[in-house]
C-alpha cells in the first residue's frame, strides 16, 4: 500500500495486482491524492496535472463504486481549482458523453455514475468559473433522469444539489426544470431518492424565491405527499426541507423590483394553517379532501402525521429561541387546536387522538423544553397555565375543582379533554425540568417536581376527596391526583411526613366502605379506593407495614370464601354489579402486586400465607368470565379484561409454589388467551422487541433503536389500528415508574395488555409444570396455530412464539431442563415455522428463540441438528424470507453456546454467510448474512483467526461496491468490522507486514464509512476507529479523528433538534472523544481548537466559539442542550477525564468557564449586592423582561443554562481544587504563587482566583435551585476548609480569607430562611460550624452574624417535635436538627481547643519571660470569646447532645432487642422512620460525643443539686463509702446515678463503635471517638471508675487493641495510646487508693500480713482476658513488633530480618514507639511484687529490645528519640518500688542483672556491627543501670568489671563527641551516693582522665569538640576532687593544678592563637582563680616549687586584666562585639 502514496498513479504497481486489490489500491492513493493536493504547490500540480487528469478520467470508465467515485470526483474538483482550468470543458464534455451513451447494462451504469457525479463536484468548487456551460449540462442530466433507475435518479439529484450548490445565483434559468425534476422524486418509490430530492430541493429554495412566495402551497402539498409510506430518513429529511421553507417564507424581507409585484408576504397564521392541514387532512388535495369528508372514510396516514410534526420542530428551530419567546402564545394556541373540538376528525377515535396528542406533546417539549432557557421556560408555563384557566372554564362545573383530574375524565369524554391532558403533560415535564428553580410558578399550578409541595397537595386534594365524596368525576380526579403523588414520592428525595400513610389508608377504607351506599358512585369509589391503596404501596415497607393487617383483611373480605358462594354470586348478579365487582377485585389484586413489588422486605412466610386464601377463588373467577361475558355482553367487558390482566400480573409476581394447585386452570385460560385473540391487532412490536437480542433488532431499521424523534415515531411501529400507550387504557400503572424518556407512564390497549401479561406469565408458569403436561401443552398451541388462517395466523404464531421465548429465558436462567424428546419435538417444529415467518421482527425474535432452546437443552447432537437444518434450508431455499430467518440463526446460536467447538461447524457457517452475503439481488439477505457473519466473528473466539484476511477483504470489497443507497447492507458492514478488529485486538499493534497489512484494510474500511451519508454507518466508523485507537493508538491519526468528531458535534450544537439528528451518531461521537481524552486530554483539546482555526469560516456556527471555549466549552454547551440521559452521562465523564488531566496547567480556563456557566444563571445578574432587599428588588425587574431577550447575547457562550448544568459546573469547581490540592502547595500558598507567578507569568495558582470561587460558590448557594444551593454551599465549604489557613502577606497576623466575611455571610442566611427545605439548611449549617471554626474570623463581632444563623435554628430545635413542618418525611427534621447540633458540637471543640492552646502557650511564654503580652491578649480573648459565645446556650445544648446520643445508643442496638425500644419513637426521630433517620445519626454522633464528653469533664462531673449546694465528686469514692445499704437510695437519681448513666452512655457507644467500625467509617469519627475516651478519663471521677471496674478496663483495651490492629493510620493509633495510658493511670490511682486505705485501715502494727493490691496478689499469675496488665502488654507489643519486626522473637530466626540493618523509623513511628515505652514502664505499679515479677522479663525484653534496634548514630551526635524514650523507660522501672519490695527484690535483682548484661552484650556482637551502634546510647543505659538500681544489681564483680571495661575502651573513642558523652556520664557515676558504687569506677578510670588532660597539653585542641572534651575532663577532675576524702585531696589539686596552668598562654601566644585556645585559656583561668583560694595551702607549695608555672600564671593574669581594660574602652566605641565574648566567660 505504501506504493500508492505519490502524487501520480503508480501504474506498474497497479498492474500487478488482482482485481479485488486494484481497487483497493485505486482507493488508497485517491485518499492519499485528497490530502496530498490541497498542500502540494502550484507549480508541481501544474507540471503534473495533464497525466493526472488522464490518469483520473481513465478510472471514470473502470465502473468505480461509490466511494471511489465520489473520490474522482473530489480530486478532479480540487485539481482544477488549484491548477489550471483550461481543459477542464473537455473533461465536464467527456462526462456527458458518458452521460448520454446508449449503453443500459449493468456493468456499465457505475460509469454513468461516476461521470454524474463528476460533474456536481466540478460546479460545486468551480461554480461560476464554468460560466454557460451548466446549461446544457443540466439539461443533459435530466433527461438521463427520464429512464434512470433509482440509483441514477439519487446520484442525478445530488449532482444537482451540488451543481446548485456551486453557481449560487446564476442557476436561475434552470430553476424551474430542476423544480420539476425533483417534485417527481420526492414521491420516489426508492426512498434515498426522496431523500437526495429532498435535499436538492434544499439547496434550491435558497435562490429560488418562487418556492417560498408563489409556490408554496404546491410545495407544501408536496411535502404531505413525500411523507406518504415514507422512512425515517425520509421524514427527516422532508421535514427539514418543509420546516425550513415556510421559516423562509415568514422570515423573508421583500427582495427585488421583478418579483415585487407578484410577491405577497406570508403571515403566521398562514403558515400555521398550511400546517396544521396536513396535520389534521393529510396529504390529499384540498378539494378531494372534503368529497372523502362527506362520505367520512378519510383517515390521515399517520408517516404524513408524524412527519408534520416533524417540520412544526424544525420551523421553530429555524426561527430560534427568540422568535418562539416573542410568539409562544399564538404557536401554543395553535398547537392545542391542533386536538380541539374544532377538528372532530383527528380526534375521531380513541387511537387517533392519542396519536394526535402524542405528537402536539413533542411539538411543545422539543420547542419549549428544547429551545428556551429557564426564564423564557417559567414565562412559557404562565402561558401554558392560562391556557388551561381558559379550558377550565369551559369545563363543565361538576369538573372545575382541579386541573388534575381532567387528566383522565374516561367517564365523559368533554370537549376539550384532549388539549388539556397535552397543556397539562407538557406543563409536567416543563416543570419536572425546571426543579426547584420553577418555585415563582406556583402561585398557578402544582406539580410534583417541588418536593416541598408534595404533602400540601395531598392534603388538599385528600381534603376535597372528603368533601366531594358525592361526585363520581371529583372522586376519580382526586383520587388519582392522590395516587400520582404518591408515586412522586420516590423522586422526592425529603419524602412526605408519615401520618399522610395513615390518613390515606383511613381515606380509602372510607371510599370501599361507602361504595354500596350510592350506585351511581359506587363504580368510582372501588376503583378510587383500591386505586390509594395500590398507591401507598409504593411508599415502601416503613410505611407499609404499619397498614398491613388492615389491608390483607381488606383483600380477604372482597373475594367469596368458597367456590359455593362464587356460585350464587354467578346466579344473583346484574351486568351493573358485576361490573363494580369486577374493578374492585382488579384494584384489589392491583394493590397486592404493588405490595409485593415494591415491599419485598415485607413478604415472610406468615405474610404470604395470609396472601394466598383468596387466590384460588380469584383464579375461579378468572375461568368463569369468559362464561359472565356471554350474559352480560359488552357493558362488562372492559373490567372483565382489566381483572384478567391484573391477575396474570399478580401471579407473575408471586412465587409459583404458592398457587401450584391452579396451574392448570390458569395455564387453559393462558392457552385461550394467546391463541384466540380476540382482536386483529399485531401486538409484535410490544411482545418481541424485549424477547430480541438488541445487536439484532438493528436489523430492523432505524424505528427500534433510540432516536431523538422516538416519541412520536413509535406510533408508526404498531399497525393502523393501535396507537402507543396511553395512561387512560390502565389508570392504575399513574403511580408506577415511569419508562426511561417518557415523562408519563404510558401503558398499552388492554386487550395488549392482557396478552404482554399472558405470556410473561406463561414464561414462569412453563418452567414450573410437569415435563409430560408440557407436551400437551405445546401440542394444543400447535394445533391452533394450523386451524387459524391468514392474518389471524400470524397474530396466533406471534403470540405463542413470545410466550413459549419468555418461558426458555425461565428455564435458561433456572438452568431447568427442557424435558424429553417430544416435547423438544414439538418445540422445534413452532420455532421452525416462526423462523420463516413474513414478519421480520418474528423472525428474528424465532432465531433467538432457536438459540436459548439449544441453550435449554444444551447437548451438542442437537445442536448440530439444528445447525444442519438452517444449511439444508441455505442451500435450497431461494426467498428472500427463509433465508434471512436461518443465516441469522446460525449466527445466534454461537451467541449462547460460545464457539461450537468444531472448526469444520465454522468452516461451513463462514462459507454459506459469505456466499449469501455476495448476493446483490437483495440488499435484505446480505445485511442479514452479514449481521449473523458479525455474531459469528464476535463469539467464535481464537478460532476465527483463519478466516480473518478473507472476511476483511469480502468487507472491504462489499464497502467498495455496494451502492449508498443499501443502507442497512452498510451497517452490517460496519458491524462486521467492528467484530474483526476486536477479535485482532491488541494484535494491531504489530508490524509484520501482514499484520500492517490487515490494519490499513481496517484503516480504508473505516476512512469508506466515515464518507458514507448514512448517519449511523458513520456512528459505525466512529466506534471502529475507537476500537483501532484503543488497540494499536500510534496508528490511528488522532488530529483527523478529532476533526471529524468535532464537526459532528458541533454541527449539532448548531440546532439540536435539527442536524445529525441521530442520536446514535452523537452518541457515538461521544464515546469516542471519552475514550480519547482518558489517554491525550491535552492533544485532543490542541487538535479542536486548531481545527477551527484553519477552517472555513462557514464551518463556525454563531452561537459556538470553539476558539474562546475550547471543546471543553463547546461540550458544556452540548451537554446544556442535550435531552438524552445516556449521552449528558458519557459528556460528563468525558468532561471530568479533560478536567483531571488538564485543569491545573489550564487553570484560569476551566474557572471561567465554569463561572461563565454559574454566572449565566436565572437571576443573578446582579450577584455582587450582598443586600438582600436590593437582590429581590433587581429579580422582580428582571421578571418583566423576561420575553424580551438580553441584549448582551455576545459576551455570554452560556445564555441560560439549565440547572443541572449549572449544579455540574459547581461540582466540576470542587474537583478542580481537589485536583490542585495534589498538584502542590503553591496552590494555597499566596507568597509563593506570587513569587512563582513573577518568575513566569504563565504560571497559574488556585489561590489567586479565591475571589472568583467564593464568587462561584455564592452564586450557587444563593439560586433558586435547591440542587444548585446544595452544591453551591458544597463548594463553600471546601474553600473554607481548603483556605482557612493561608496568611494575607500584607497583614500579617490575618488570612487571607477574612475579606470575604461578607460574601459567606450573604451566602449563608437565605439558607436559613424558614421556608428552607431541610437539606439546605443541614448542608448550611454545617459550612457555619467549619467557618467559625476556621478561626478566620477573630474579632467576635464580625463573628456574631453567623453565629446568630446558628442560634435561630437552635431555636427551632429546642421547639421540639409538634412545632416541625407537616411538609416533609420526619426523618427530615432529624436530618436537621443533627446537622445543627453537630455544627454547635463542631464549634465548642474548636472553642475548648483553642482555649487550652492558649493556656499552654501563656505557661510557655512565662517559662520563658519573653514579654509578648500584648499579642498574647488578643488571641486569648478571641479564644475564651468563642467559647463565650457557646457559653451562652451550653445549658441547652447539652441537654440536646445528651438526648441525640441516647437516641443514636438506642439506633445501634441490635435487632433482637427492637422490642425495647421506645414505642413512640427517640427524642429526635419517630419510631416510623428510624430506618430513615440512621444514616443522619451515624452521620453525626462522632462530633456530638466528643463534644459531650469536653462538656462533661469541664464541669468535673460535677453537678448542681439544690438540696446539697454542690457535690463534689472529684474524689474518687473509696471502697468504704461503697458499702452503704442500697436499699436506702431516694428514688429520685442521685447525682452520682445521673453521672454514671451518662459515663456508661459516652463509654458504651465509643466502645460499640470501635469494636467494629465500619470499612468506610470516616478517620474523624474514630479520632473523635478516641478524643471524647481521653477527655473522659482526664478527669478523676470517670477515672475511679473505670479503675475500680478491672473488666470494663481490660474491655476497652481489648477494643483498642483490635482498633490499632485493623486501622493502619498513626493518628488513630497514636490517640488509642493515649487512651490506654489514661486506663493505665487509673488503675494505678486506684491501687493506690486501696494500698492507702488499708494502711489507714490496718494500722501499723500488723503490717507484715497486709494484703496484697494490685495484679498478680501472691502467686503472680496473670489471667489473659481478665488482666489488665496482659492486655496492656498485648496491645505494647503489636506496636512495638510492628513497627520494629525484629523485637518478634519468633521473626528473629527467619532470613528476612538477620540481615542486622537498622531500619530508620517514620516520624510518627517513632512517636509511636515512645507513646508504647511511657506504658510499658507504668505496667509494674499495678502489679503486687509477685505481678510484677512475672511481666518484668517482658517489658525488660522489650525496653532493652527498642535500645538496642534503634541505638544508631546521628549526623549531631544527639540521642535518637526512640533512644531517649527507652533510657527514660528503663529509668522509670528500676526505679520502680516492686525493685526494693520485700517479696520480690530477689528476683527483681536477678532479672536486672540479666537484663544489664545484656545491654553489655550488644558490643560484643560480632560481624563488625559495632561502628553502627551508638556507644554512647548504651554506655547512657549502663549509666542509668548503675544510677537508678540498688548497688547490690551492678556491683557484682564480674558486672562491673565489664561495666569499667567499656568505659575504658569509650574514653579512648576517636570521636571527641563520645569522649565528651562518656566524660559526662562518669561526671554523674563519681558522684553517686553510694561508696561501694562509685569507687571501683574512680579507681580504674579516673587516672586514665587525668593522664589524658595531662597529654592534651601538648597537642592543643583543634576545634570546639575537643575543647569541649577537656572542658568537661577538667570538670569531671574538679568535681572528683570535691568528692574526694580529706586526705587525698591535696594530691588531687596537685595533679589538676599544672594541667590547668599548661593551658594558660602568654600575651604574645595569645594574640596569634586560634580560637579554641583563647578559649581554652579563658577556661583554666577560670578554673585556676576557683581552685586557688580553695586549697590555698596547695597552690602555694606547688607555685613555689615551679618558677616556670608562676610566671606563666602570673603573664596570664596581667594580659586578663588589661584585656578588660581595653574591652571596657573598646565597649564604649563599639558596644556590639562584648555580647559573644560575654557569653563564652560566662559559661559556668
Amino acid at each position: 500500500m505504501e506504493l500508492a502514496h505519490s502524487l501520480l498513479l503508480n501504474e506498474e504497481a497497479y498492474n500487478q495486482l488482482g482485481e479485488f486489490q486494484k481497487a483497493e489500491f485505486i482507493f488508497e492513493w485517491l485518499q492519499f491524492l485528497e490530502k496530498l493536493l490541497p498542500v502540494t504547490s502550484r507549480a508541481d500540480i501544474r507540471e503534473n496535472q495533464k497525466k493526472l487528469v488522464e490518469q483520473l478520467t481513465s478510472l471514470l470508465n473502470n465502473s468505480p463504486g461509490p466511494p471511489t467515485r465520489r473520490l474522482i470526483a473530489k480530486n478532479l474538483a480540487v485539481l482544477y481549482s488549484t491548477g489550471d482550468t483550461f481543459s477542464v470543458y473537455q473533461t465536464i464534455d467527456k462526462c456527458n458523453e458518458l452521460i448520454r451513451s446508449k449503453d443500459d447494462s449493468p456493468s456499465y451504469l457505475p460509469t454513468k455514475l461516476a461521470a454524474v457525479v463528476c460533474l456536481g463536484y466540478l460546479y460545486k468548487k468551480l461554480g461560476r468559473i464554468l460560466g454557460n456551460s451548466f446549461t446544457d449540462t443540466v439539461g443533459n442530466v435530466l433527461k438521463a433522469m427520464k429512464n434512470a433507475e433509482s440509483q441514477g435518479r439519487y446520484e442525478i439529484m445530488l449532482s444537482l444539489q451540488n451543481i446548485l450548490n456551486g453557481l449560487g445565483a446564476a442557476a436561475i434559468p434552470c430553476h424551474r426544470d430542476i423544480y420539476k425534476a425533483a417534485r417527481s422524486c420526492l414521491t420516489d418509490r426508492s426512498m434515498a431518492v426522496r431523500c437526495a430530492a429532498a435535499k436538492c430541493l434544499l439547496e434550491l429554495q435558497n435562490e429560488a424565491v418562487f418556492m417560498w412566495s408563489t409556490d408554496l402551497d404546491s410545495v407544501v402539498t408536496l411535502c404531505f405527499k413525500s411523507f406518504e409510506g415514507s422512512n425515517y430518513d425520509v421524514r427527516l429529511a422532508v421535514s427539514k426541507l418543509l420546516g425550513t421553507v415556510l421559516a423562509r417564507a415568514l422570515t423573508s424581507k421583500q427582495t427585488t423590483a421583478s418579483t415585487r409585484h407578484n410577491f405577497r408576504r406570508v403571515s403566521l397564521e398562514e403558515v400555521m394553517e398550511l400546517l396544521g392541514t396536513g396535520f389534521l387532512r393529510g396529504s390529499c388535495g384540498f378539494l378531494r379532501a372534503s368529497g372523502d369528508m362527506l362520505k367520512g372514510t378519510s383517515s390521515v396516514s399517520r408517516d404524513v402525521r408524524v412527519g408534520v410534526t416533524q417540520a412544526y420542530v424544525v420551523l421553530v428551530s429555524t426561527l430560534g429561541a427568540q422568535w418562539l419567546e416573542r410568539n409562544f402564545s399564538a404557536f401554543l394556541s395553535h398547537i392545542l387546536d391542533l386536538v380541539s373540538q374544532s377538528h372532530p376528525k383527528a380526534i375521531q377515535s380513541q387511537t387517533d387522538a392519542i396519536g394526535c396528542r402524542r405528537c402536539v406533546s413533542f411539538i411543545l417539549q422539543a420547542t419549549v423544553g428544547g429551545l428556551l432557557g429557564e426564564k423564557a421556560q417559567i414565562a412559557a408555563a404562565k402561558e401554558i397555565c392560562q391556557a388551561i384557566w381558559k379550558l377550565k372554564k369551559v369545563v363543565d362545573a361538576a369538573m372545575s375543582d382541579s386541573n388534575l383530574e381532567t387528566r383522565i375524565s374516561t367517564t365523559d369524554v368533554t370537549a376539550s379533554q384532549h388539549v388539556l391532558v397535552c397543556a397539562l403533560q407538557e406543563l409536567g415535564s416543563l416543570i419536572h425540568g425546571l426543579g426547584t428553580t420553577a418555585a415563582p410558578l406556583l402561585q398557578d399550578s402544582s406539580t410534583v417536581a417541588l418536593p416541598s409541595y408534595v404533602s400540601l397537595l395531598l392534603d388538599r386534594c385528600i381534603e376535597r376527596l372528603s368533601v366531594l365524596k358525592s361526585s363520581p368525576e371529583a372522586v376519580t380526579g382526586y383520587s388519582f391526583a392522590v395516587a400520582a403523588l404518591l408515586g412522586a414520592v420516590k423522586h422526592s428525595p425529603l419524602g412526605i411526613p408519615h401520618g399522610k400513610g395513615k390518613v390515606i389508608m383511613t381515606v380509602a377504607e372510607d371510599l370501599l366502605c361507602s361504595a354500596s351506599q350510592n350506585s351511581r358512585i359506587s363504580l368510582q369509589r372501588t376503583q378510587a379506593g383500591w386505586l390509594l391503596i395500590a398507591a401507598l404501596m409504593t411508599l415502601g415497607p416503613a410505611v407499609v407495614q404499619h397498614h398491613l393487617p388492615r389491608m390483607l383483611l381488606l383483600w380477604k373480605c372482597i373475594f367469596p370464601s368458597s367456590p359455593k358462594d362464587l356460585e350464587t354470586e354467578k346466579t344473583r348478579g346484574d351486568s351493573f354489579t358485576w361490573q363494580v365487582t369486577l374493578e374492585g377485585r382488579a384494584g384489589a389484586l392491583c394493590a397486592i402486586k404493588s405490595f409485593v413489588s415494591h415491599c419485598a422486605g415485607l413478604l415472610t412466610d406468615e405474610v404470604v400465607q395470609r396472601l394466598l386464601p383468596p387466590l384460588p377463588s380469584a383464579v375461579d373467577l378468572l375461568t368463569q368470565l369468559s362464561s359472565i361475558n356471554k350474559s352480560y355482553g359488552n357493558s362488562v367487558k372492559t373490567s372483565s379484561t382489566a381483572y384478567r390482566h391484573k391477575l396474570y400480573e399478580l401471579l407473575a409476581v408471586l412465587p409459583p409454589k404458592t398457587y401450584e394447585g391452579s396451574f392448570c386452570p390458569v395455564l387453559k385460560e393462558l392457552v385461550a388467551d394467546l391463541t384466540v385473540p380476540d382482536s386483529q391487532i399485531d401486538a409484535s412490536t410490544f411482545l418481541l422487541p424485549p424477547l430480541c437480542h438488541e445487536n439484532d433488532l438493528l436489523l430492523l431499521g432505524p424505528l427500534l433503536q433510540d432516536t431523538d424523534h422516538r416519541f412520536i415515531e413509535e406510533q408508526l411501529l404498531l399497525g393502523n389500528s393501535i396507537a402507543g400507550g396511553s395512561l387512560e387504557y390502565d389508570p392504575y400503572s399513574i403511580y408506577e415508574k415511569v419508562a426511561k424518556g417518557d415523562s408519563v407512564p404510558k401503558p398499552l390497549p388492554p386487550v395488549l395488555s392482557v396478552i404482554s401479561a399472558a405470556t410473561r406469565l406463561f414464561g414462569v408458569m412453563f418452567s414450573h409444570v410437569a415435563e409430560s403436561h408440557r407436551l400437551q401443552v405445546l401440542e394444543q398451541l400447535l394445533n391452533s396455530i394450523k386451524q387459524t388462517k391468514g392474518s389471524r395466523q400470524q397474530i396466533v404464531q406471534l403470540n405463542v412464539v413470545s410466550a413459549f421465548s419468555t418461558s426458555l429465558k425461565h428455564l435458561a436462567n433456572c438452568k431447568g431442563s427442557l424435558g424429553p424428546e417430544e416435547v423438544r419435538r414439538s418445540a422445534l417444529t413452532l420455532v421452525m415455522g416462526a423462523l420463516e415467518s413474513n414478519n421480520p421482527l418474528l423472525r428474528c425474535a424465532a432465531a433467538e428463540c432457536l438459540a436459548r432452546l439449544a441453550q435449554v437443552v444444551s447437548d451438542s447432537a442437537f445442536t448440530a441438528g439444528l445447525a444442519q437444518v438452517s444449511f439444508d434450508k441455505l442451500k435450497s431455499a431461494r426467498d428472500v424470507v427463509s433465508r434471512t430467518g436461518h443465516s441469522l440463526a446460525l449466527g445466534c446460536l454461537y451467541r449462547y453456546l460460545g464457539g461450537i467447538g468444531s472448526t469444520q461447524h465454522l468452516n461451513a457457517c463462514v462459507g454459506i454467510l459469505y456466499t449469501l452475503s455476495q448476493d446483490s439481488t437483495s440488499p435484505d439477505v446480505q445485511a442479514w448474512a452479514l449481521h449473523s457473519l458479525s455474531l459469528i466473528v464476535d463469539l467464535a473466539g481464537p478460532l476465527y483467526h483463519v478466516h480473518v484476511e478473507p472476511t476483511l477483504s469480502l468487507v472491504l470489497t462489499l464497502l467498495l461496491t455496494v451502492p449508498p443507497t443499501y443502507a442497512e447492507v452498510h451497517q452490517s458492514l460496519g458491524r462486521c468490522l467492528n467484530a474483526l478488529i476486536t477479535t485482532l485486538g491488541p494484535e494491531l499493534q504489530g508490524s509484520s507486514t501482514t499484520v500492517s497489512a490487515l490494519r490499513t484494510s481496517c484503516l480504508l474500511a473505516c476512512a469508506v464509512m466515515q464518507d458514507n451519508p448514512d448517519c449511523l454507518v458513520q456512528a459505525q466508523a466512529i466506534s471502529c476507529l475507537q476500537q483501532l485507537h484503543m488497540f494499536a493508538p500510534r496508528h490511528v491519526n488522532l488530529s483527523s479523528l478529532v476533526s471529524c468528531l468535532c464537526e459532528i458535534l458541533l454541527d449539532n450544537s448548531v440546532l439540536v433538534n435539527l442536524c445529525s439528528s441521530y442520536l446514535l451518531l452523537r452518541r457515538a461521537v461521544v464515546a469516542c472523544l471519552r475514550q480519547l481524552v482518558q489517554r491525550e486530554a491535552a492533544e485532543v483539546s490542541e487538535y479542536a481548537v486548531a481545527l477551527v482555526k484553519e477552517s472555513r469560516e462557514d464551518f463556525t456556527p454563531a452561537d459556538v466559539n470553539i476558539r474562546e471555549i475550547g471543546l471543553e466549552g463547546a461540550l458544556l454547551g452540548l451537554l446544556d442542550k442535550e435531552l438524552d440521559q445516556r449521552l449528558c452521562q458519557d459528556i460528563k465523564e468525558t468532561l471530568t477525564h479533560m478536567l483531571t488531566s488538564m485543569a491545573v496547567e489550564k487553570l484560569s480556563f476551566w474557572l471561567k468557564l465554569c463561572k461563565d456557566v454559574l454566572a449565566a444563571s436565572a437571576d443573578f445578574n446582579t450577584v455582587a449586592s450582598v443586600d438582600t432587599t436590593q437582590e429581590e428588588e433587581t429579580a422582580k425587574a428582571d421578571d418583566a423582561s423576561v420575553l424580551t431577550s438580553d441584549s448582551d447575547e455576545r459576551f455570554h457562550p452560556f445564555s441560560n443554562p439549565r440547572w443541572s448544568t449549572r449544579v455540574f459546573a459547581a461540582e466540576c469547581v470542587c474537583k478542580i481544587i481537589s485536583q490542585c490540592e495534589n498538584a502542590g502547595s503553591a496552590h494555597f500558598d499566596i507568597t509563593l504563587a506570587q513569587e512563582r507567578k513573577q518568575r513566569d507569568s504563565r504560571d497559574d495558582f488556585l489561590v489567586l482566583h479565591l475571589a472568583d470561587l467564593i464568587r462561584m460558590a455564592f452564586m450557587a448557594a444563593t439560586d433558586h435551585s435547591d440542587q444548585l444551593r446544595l452544591s453551591g454551599l458544597q463548594t463553600l465549604l471546601i474553600v473554607v476548609r481548603k483556605f482557612a489557613a493561608v496568611p494575607e502577606p500584607e497583614f500579617p497576623g490575618h488570612v487571607i480569607l477574612e475579606q470575604y466575611q461578607a460574601n459567606v455571610g450573604a451566602a449563608l442566611r437565605p439558607a436559613f430562611a424558614p421556608e428552607t427545605p431541610p437539606d439546605v439548611t443541614a448542608k448550611a449549617c454545617q459550612v457555619c460550624s467549619a467557618w467559625i471554626a476556621s478561626g478566620v474570623v477573630s474579632d467576635l463581632n464580625d463573628l456574631r452574624r453567623v453565629h446568630q444563623l446558628l442560634v435561630s435554628s437552635l431555636v427551632k430545635v429546642q421547639a421540639g417535635k409538634e412545632a416541625q413542618s407537616q411538609q416533609y418525611n420526619e426523618s427530615t427534621s432529624t436530618m436537621e436538627i443533627l446537622a445543627v447540633l453537630k455544627a454547635w458540637a463542631e464549634v465548642y471543640i474548636v472553642a475548648v481547643e483553642k482555649q487550652k492552646n492558649q493556656c499552654d502557650a501563656h505557661n510557655h511564654c512565662l517559662k520563658t519571660a519573653h514579654s509578648a503580652e500584648e499579642s498574647y491578649r488578643d488571641v486569648t480573648s478571641s479564644a475564651s470569646g468563642l467559647l463565650d459565645l457557646v457559653q451562652a446556650d451550653l445549658g441547652t445544648l447539652s441537654k440536646l447532645w445528651l438526648a441525640a446520643l441516647q437516641d443514636f445508643a438506642l439506633l445501634t442496638l441490635p435487632s433482637e432487642y427492637a422490642s425495647q425500644l421506645p414505642a413512640e419513637g427517640g427524642t429526635f426521630y419517630t419510631a416510623e422512620t428510624i430506618e430513615n433517620a440512621r444514616p443522619h445519626y451515624y452521620n453525626s454522633w462522632a462530633l456530638i460525643l466528643y463534644a459531650t464528653a469536653l462538656w462533661l469533664t469541664s464541669t468535673g462531673f460535677v453537678i448542681v443539686d439544690p438540696d446539697e449546694g454542690v457535690t463534689n465528686l472529684s474524689r474518687p469514692v473509696t471502697p468504704t463509702t461503697m458499702c452503704q445499704d442500697s436499699s436506702t437510695r431516694p428514688l429520685v437519681k442521685s447525682p452520682e446515678d445521673v453521672n454514671t448513666d451518662r459515663f456508661h452512655l459516652i463509654l458504651g457507644i465509643s466502645v460499640e463503635f470501635l469494636c467494629s467500625p465500619r470499612s468506610d467509617a470516616a478517620m474523624e469519627n474514630i479520632i473523635a471517638c478516641l478524643r471524647a475516651l481521653q477527655t473522659l478519663f482526664d478527669v478523676p471521677w470517670p477515672r475511679s471508675k473505670i479503675g475500680g471496674d478491672q473488666e470494663l478496663g481490660v474491655e476497652l483495651l481489648n477494643v483498642l487493641h483490635r482498633l490499632i490492629l485493623t486501622r493502619e493510620s498513626p493518628d488513630i493509633q497514636l490517640a488509642a495510646l493515649e487512651v490506654v495510658r489514661l486506663i493505665l493511670f487509673a488503675a494505678q490511682e486506684h491501687v493506690k487508693e486501696k494500698r492507702r486505705s488499708a494502711e489507714v485501715d490496718d494500722g501499723a502494727a500488723e503490717k507484715e500480713t497486709l494484703p496484697e493490691f494490685g495484679e498478680g496478689k501472691d502467686t503472680g499469675g496473670l489471667v489473659p482476658g481478665k488482666s489488665l496488665v496482659f492486655a496492656t502488654l498485648e496491645l505494647c507489643v503489636c506496636i512495638l513488633v510492628r513497627q520494629l519486626p525484629q523485637l518478634n522473637p519468633k521473626l528473629t530466626c527467619s532470613p528476612a530480618v538477620q540481615s542486622g540493618k537498622h531500619l530508620l523509623l517514620s516520624e510518627d513511628g517513632i512517636r509511636l514507639v515512645a507513646a508504647a515505652l511511657v506504658i510499658l514502664s507504668d505496667v509494674p505499679a499495678i502489679c503486687s511484687p509477685e505481678g510484677s515479677v512475672s511481666v518484668l522479663p517482658t517489658i525488660l525484653y522489650l525496653i532493652v529490645g527498642v535500645l538496642k534496634e534503634t541505638a544508631v548514630k546521628l549526623q549531631d551526635g544527639q540521642l535518637p528519640l526512640t533512644v531517649a524514650a527507652s533510657l527514660q523507660a528503663l529509668k522509670g522501672l528500676l526505679s520502680s518500688p516492686m525493685a526494693r519490695a520485700e517479696k520480690s527484690r530477689t528476683a527483681w535483682t536477678d532479672l536486672l542483672r540479666s537484663a544489664l548484661v545484656t545491654v553489655l552484650d550488644c558490643w560484643d556482637q560480632v560481624d563488625g556491627l559495632i561502628q553502627e551502634l551508638d556507644e554512647v546510647s548504651l554506655l547512657t543505659a549502663v549509666t542509668v543501670f548503675v544510677m537508678s538500681t540498688s548497688p547490690e544489681v551492678t556491683t557484682i564483680e564480674c558486672l562491673q568489671n565489664r561495666c569499667i571495661e567499656k568505659f575504658k575502651i569509650t574514653l579512648d573513642s576517636k570521636d571527641p563527641l563520645v569522649q565528651y558523652k562518656c566524660y559526662q556520664l562518669l561526671h554523674s557515676i563519681f558522684q553517686h551516693p553510694n561508696k561501694t558504687v562509685s569507687y571501683p569506677y574512680i579507681h580504674s578510670l579516673a587516672p586514665s582522665i587525668v593522664g589524658k588532660l595531662q597529654e592534651a597539653e601538648k597537642a592543643k585542641p583543634e576545634n570546639a569538640a575537643e575543647l569541649q572534651v577537656i572542658q568537661e575532663g577538667i570538670k569531671v577532675v574538679t568535681a572528683l576532687t570535691a568528692t574526694a576524702e580529706e586526705e587525698h585531696r591535696p594530691h588531687l589539686v596537685a595533679c589538676l593544678l599544672p594541667i590547668l596552668i599548661s593551658f594558660l598562654l602568654d600575651e604574645n601566644a595569645l594574640f596569634s592563637a586560634t580560637n579554641s585556645a583563647k578559649n581554652l585559656h579563658e577556661f583554666a583561668l577560670q578554673n585556676l582563680m576557683q581552685i586557688g583560694p580553695q586549697y590555698s595551702s596547695v597552690f602555694k607549695k606547688l607555685m613555689a616549687s615551679s618558677p616556670t608555672m608562676k610566671a606563666r600564671l602570673e603573664s596570664a593574669v596581667k594580659g586578663n586584666q588589661e584585656s578588660i581594660k581595653v574591652k571596657t574602652a573598646k565597649h564604649a566605641k563599639n558596644p556590639g562585639k562584648s555580647s559573644s565574648i560575654q557569653l563564652k566567660t560566662n559559661f559556668l
